[in-house]
């Protein structure tokens, strides 16, 4: 057998073997008195990897006594579910994921969801897409609801480095082929050039009402019990950071960050009536994107999950 046949097989059996072994999706399901939570990973990461979202399924089963816990492996397998946060369009994701919870009967009477970082707007999107099985509760962590703007850890490159490889993404972010074939491009939003934005994005403007006044996305968000966004204060990935807050640039610049109760989306998805009713909840935590420490999570987000 050759090398490169033997690495193959070797591959595959140690996909096998993290399959079985301890790449779990579902977690507990003992206590009925607690909603399910559900989970949805973020770029470059899986559904089940013990050192990541495996940990926080195990936190959740811990600190809910038994809960039942669901964290959505995209396209079945280990390797389809990480290329999903790069390579499989979210609203094929989205659909694909609405239809697994409609099968899962333990979600029948509702369930919390908790997206990281694009898992956040990931699970918006189910929210307002689904609303069969009901969600309940919405937390994004670090989740990128205005889209972003820019290069993560940028400021590690020369100043014409990043304006030139900003340039060629502002080209290319809404051809019909980067559309297609690249997720971060679905929720690329150019403050500047505004009506490529809208026009362009097959994903992001879509969700966020910017192309039409969708109702049925409006009345499914409203639905929620609580939508909680969590920005990390001290966050390097995205730009700009307070997108993890449904903020983001003033039209026409990108430098200073619109309030957002003055934005053109707070009014589209009539945010105002969910502020008015107490509905949406924004949490800050020092540190970069995604670190969170287990006493926090336990402290700010487990509360959220026992909640009746």
């Amino acid at each position: 057998m050759s090398l490169s046949r033997t690495l193959i097989l070797l591959l595959l059996i140690g996909l096998l073997v993290l399959r079985y072994i301890w790449w779990k999706p579902t977690a507990g399901g003992t206590n009925p008195d607690v909603l399910p939570t559900v989970l949805w990973h973020g770029m470059g990461d899986s559904c089940c990897v013990p050192l990541s979202l495996g940990a926080i399924m195990k936190l959740i089963v811990e600190e809910t006594k038994g809960g039942y816990v669901r964290s959505m492996e995209i396209g079945g397998n280990p390797v389809i579910d990480w290329q999903s946060g790069f390579f499989i369009h979210p609203n094929e994701q989205v659909e694909y994921v609405c239809k697994q919870l409609l099968l899962d009967e333990r979600l029948a009477k509702g369930y919390n969801a908790i997206g990281f970082s694009q898992g956040g707007q990931f699970l918006r999107a189910v929210a307002q897409r689904c609303p069969t099985p009901p969600m309940r509760t919405l937390v994004t962590l670090g989740g990128q609801h205005q889209g972003v703007f820019g290069l993560p850890m940028c400021l590690t490159l020369s100043n014409s480095a990043c304006e030139y490889i900003s340039r060629l993404l502002n080209s290319v972010a809404y051809s019909e082929m980067t559309q297609r074939n690249l997720v971060q491009a679905t929720y690329w939003h150019d403050p500047i050039m505004e009506n490529h934005y809208r026009l362009g994005s097959t994903f992001l403007a879509d969700i966020n009402n910017e192309l039409y006044l969708n109702e049925f996305y409006i009345e499914n968000l409203h639905k929620l019990k609580k939508f909680v966004m969590v920005k990390f204060l001290n966050d390097t990935i995205v730009q700009p950071k307070e997108s993890q807050w449904f903020q983001f640039y003033t039209s026409g610049q990108d430098k200073v960050i619109q309030p957002l109760n003055e934005s053109k989306v707070f009014q589209d998805l009539r945010l105002m009536k969910m502020e008015k009713e107490g509905k949406l909840v924004f949490l800050g935590v020092e540190g970069d994107h995604l670190a969170i420490s287990k006493a926090w999570f336990i402290k700010n987000i487990v509360p959220l999950l026992l909640e009746k």
